[in-house]
């Protein structure tokens, strides 16, 4: 048996790339669906290539073992993710509960995030730009501005990239595909924005595995909505907010959900500036929800 990596799946059939750089289509064993496991694009396999179209003999390999994942994603279906990449731009109008979600997906994953700005060269992008950095500011993650259409930060990502296999998400229209061009010199098929409905035309339909030296990235489709479907408890919700930490320990009662509590540090924090006030607001919105649903997981 060989050695690879899934760099796409279409219909049943899986394109692994060997250590050497050569790809092979193959199927998945049977085995597979009775252990109710999916083949994801970035899992590393061991596989048995076909033996071509001569008579008497498969044409097609099969996918034989895939080896222990270090992380999965099941919305994008992706494995082995060390990177999340988020990105927004100007337009279409950033939806801004979509990154904080994002965002606690990745910390839930143990991925490293990435806030991408794209688009830089229009005329808003200023202003989006100081008002990410302000709503983000403690939230321990990196942003980087850029503009796939003129190649401005273009370089600045690529070494923010080195050493990581990265996930590109957010919403339709972003620029997701251009930016992969404008990074890495590739000829993906990209979308404009619909100037009637200010929404991205949805042009990558599969996930798919690009590697260019110590840089690896996995192309996903584009979605402008990410539920936290994993119920947990509500007073968690906070671990995912970097910003909140240092604050912890300080308010009144314990544990404190930061949300209307009397003597809570963090809403203290908020009414001083430490703390964005849209950025705490999002959070009390996804507070209201994840009560809810902790509420009603037995029903």
């Amino acid at each position: 048996m060989m050695r690879g990596v899934i760099v796409r799946g279409r219909g049943g059939f899986y394109t692994v790339r060997d250590e050497a750089g050569a790809e092979y289509v193959l199927r998945a064993k049977k085995k597979f669906r009775r252990q109710r496991i999916s083949p994801l694009v970035g899992d590393r396999v061991l596989f048995t290539p076909g033996e071509g179209k001569e008579e008497g003999k498969e044409e097609d390999g099969w996918l034989e073992e895939i080896l222990p994942r270090k992380s999965q994603c099941l919305r994008p279906p992706v494995a082995n993710v060390t990177m999340l990449c988020i990105v927004a731009a100007p337009a279409p109008e950033p939806d801004w509960m979509l990154v904080d979600k994002l965002l606690i997906f990745a910390r839930k994953q143990s991925l490293r995030p990435l806030l991408i700005l794209n688009k830089c060269d229009l005329p808003k992008a200023g202003e989006t730009a100081a008002l990410t950095k302000a709503m983000y500011a403690g939230a321990e993650v990196d942003v980087k501005t850029v503009s796939a259409g003129i190649g401005e930060g273009t370089e600045a990502l690529k070494d923010a990239l080195r050493g990581e296999i990265c996930c590109f998400s957010g919403q339709s229209g972003v620029g997701k595909s251009t930016l992969l061009n404008a990074l890495f010199g590739l000829s993906q098929e990209t979308g404009d924005i619909s100037r009637k409905i200010q929404r991205g035309k949805n042009t990558t339909r599969h996930a798919e595995l690009f590697t260019f030296g110590d840089i690896s990235v996995i192309d996903t489709p584009g979605f402008s909505l990410l539920e936290l479907d994993e119920v947990f408890d509500p007073v968690l919700l906070r671990e995912y907010y970097p910003e909140f930490a240092p604050y912890e320990g300080q308010c009144r009662f314990s544990p404190c959900y930061h949300g209307s509590e009397p003597g809570c540090a963090v809403l203290r924090a908020a009414k001083e500036g430490e703390i964005h006030p849209a950025r705490l607001e999002r959070y009390h919105t996804l507070l209201t929800d994840c009560r809810q649903a902790w509420r009603e997981r037995y029903d």
